[in-house]
């Protein structure tokens, strides 16, 4: 309809558009032409845009909104292969309005291990905000992290966590649970939880006290 954002890696460059969510394109020098490579097919009225590589996208809807695109090149389908689906979403709650690429510190320490900062992202209200990379093992224990805090950090007014970050699934009033996205902010409430608390977090999670300080200590220093 209206392309309003433009994210670029190499020769591919993805478009965000007014209504029509993202649209993955190439440049082929060769030919000196651009083509479309695939795109997202579901309507989502975008606010920003960014690629972490040229197979993987990020973007944001009006619904404050957050989701990770991924090209299916090794679909035997051609249709498949057109179409970007979606591996990642999560309700942030704030308008973003900009994604660029770098970090808030100046050295990632050794410590940090397999945590890749990828992008900032600002919002409407002066928020900035921090995307990172994690690798299998760590997304699985700060995911387990995450299941322990809901069961006993209590969230305000009694709404559960997990229904405030699902996703309002666009142009509908349906939710969708969040995926593959961890909240920082959530993960961060242990380091400032009783000593009580953090022990019964620990029990759940069947590790110490001790070392879920140290992995969730790694986790917050990327910002």
């Amino acid at each position: 309809i209206v392309a309003l954002y433009l994210a670029t890696h190499g020769s591919f460059f993805v478009v965000g558009d007014l209504m029509k969510s993202e649209q993955l394109l190439m440049y082929k020098e060769e030919q000196n032409a651009i083509v479309e490579l695939a795109r997202d097919f579901t309507n989502r009225w975008m606010t920003s845009v960014a690629m972490l590589d040229d197979q993987v996208f990020i973007g944001t809807e009006d619904n404050c909104n957050m989701f990770t695109l991924k090209r299916n090149i090794l679909s035997l389908e051609q249709q498949n292969r057109r179409t970007l689906e979606v591996v990642g979403k999560f309700h942030l709650g704030e308008f973003v309005n900009r994604f660029r690429k770098g970090s808030l510190v100046m050295q990632l320490p050794e410590t940090k291990g397999n945590i890749r900062l990828r992008h900032l992202f600002g919002t409407v209200n002066g928020v900035i905000g921090v995307v990172a990379s994690l690798s299998q093992t760590q997304y699985r224990f700060l995911r387990s992290l995450e299941s322990a805090l809901e069961r006993v950090v209590k969230g305000v007014g009694g709404f559960s966590h997990k229904e405030y970050r699902s996703c309002l699934k666009p142009r509908s009033n349906n939710l969708e649970e969040n995926l593959n996205f961890i909240d920082g902010d959530l993960v961060e409430k242990f380091l400032s939880l009783g000593r009580g608390d953090m022990e019964k977090v620990a029990i759940l999670m069947n590790k110490s006290v001790e070392y879920i300080l140290r992995q969730v200590e790694v986790a917050a220093s990327v910002h």
